[in-house]
């Protein structure tokens, strides 16, 4: 019988932690602060803009927030980006996705300077991990997955790692890592034939596709080491892509949902904009 993997602990811990390392900062005279966008009606999203201005408020960084409407359009969300890019006062910028869908994503995310690239999604970031360089922000979630995974004592050379679902996210970004830490690793995605016949070989399964209960116990390598991304809400319940109650039958550890990756992912945006001010002031 397997066991969920206590992700509020690790939390706790690296909170505090995270604390310290903020008030050295202060005690330079400097203020850490993120700006945060959300131009969107996406009620998730909402939730965890909120989410991330309370952890903000319990390390003591700043954040100020753009909350903008549906009749907003992509030039005016670049130009608070630009603004944002020259206010030497702003460490970290994060745009909240999904955007309204007549937004173009991409031409604002390329829009934030990749030295305020808190949720490491500009190109510059993302090259700069695929080529495997250490000075970079690493993407929120995957960043999450791999506190997670470094916490419980992971082993990763000669393991086989597979990664359901291919987003620009969590699946591409966290299969370079894993890559870099030397695991073997298999990317499943919507056009993979049978995928159980990659996750029954995994020591290390990440779900990532948004999609409830698509990993089953039987699609379970004994034993194995089950991080579940997903975040699906059906009829007032939060469900994961893994049906994690059969699952326990099978493998050794598996992240709750919720209270699971989603935690140490806004840790980890945390991170990145203490990451971002000491880089920025020299510190």
């Amino acid at each position: 019988m397997g066991e969920k993997i206590n992700v509020k602990e690790i939390v706790k811990r690296k909170k505090e932690d995270l604390k310290l390392e903020v008030e050295k900062i202060k005690e330079k005279g400097i203020n850490p602060k993120l700006a945060v966008i959300l131009a969107s009606d996406d009620e998730a999203s909402k939730i965890y803009v909120g989410k991330k201005r309370k952890m903000c408020e319990e390390l003591g960084i700043l954040q100020e927030e753009y909350i903008l409407d549906k009749n907003v359009d992509t030039q005016e969300v670049v130009e608070i980006i630009k603004r944002l890019n020259n206010d030497s006062s702003v460490n970290g910028i994060l745009v909240q996705l999904p955007l309204f869908k007549h937004l173009n994503m991409d031409v604002i995310l390329d829009t934030i300077s990749d030295k305020k690239d808190v949720d490491g999604f500009h190109p510059l970031t993302l090259g700069k991990l695929f080529i495997g360089e250490a000075e970079t922000f690493i993407p929120c979630t995957p960043k999450g997955i791999m506190t997670i995974l470094d916490d419980i004592g992971t082993t990763y050379e000669g393991k086989h790692a597979v990664i359901v679902g291919r987003s620009r996210i969590v699946g591409k970004p966290i299969s370079q890592i894993l890559l870099k830490r030397g695991a073997t690793v298999t990317i499943c995605h919507s056009k993979t034939g049978d995928i159980s016949l990659y996750t029954k070989q995994a020591d290390i399964l990440v779900a990532a596709v948004g999609k409830p209960h698509i990993i089953t116990k039987d699609m379970i390598k004994p034993g194995a080491i089950v991080v579940d991304v997903g975040i699906n809400r059906i009829a007032g319940k939060i469900l994961g892509d893994v049906d994690t109650e059969n699952a326990l039958e099978v493998c050794s550890k598996i992240t709750p949902v919720p209270g699971g990756v989603g935690l140490t992912t806004v840790l980890s945006l945390l991170e990145n904009v203490v990451q971002a001010t000491k880089e920025q002031n020299n510190i």
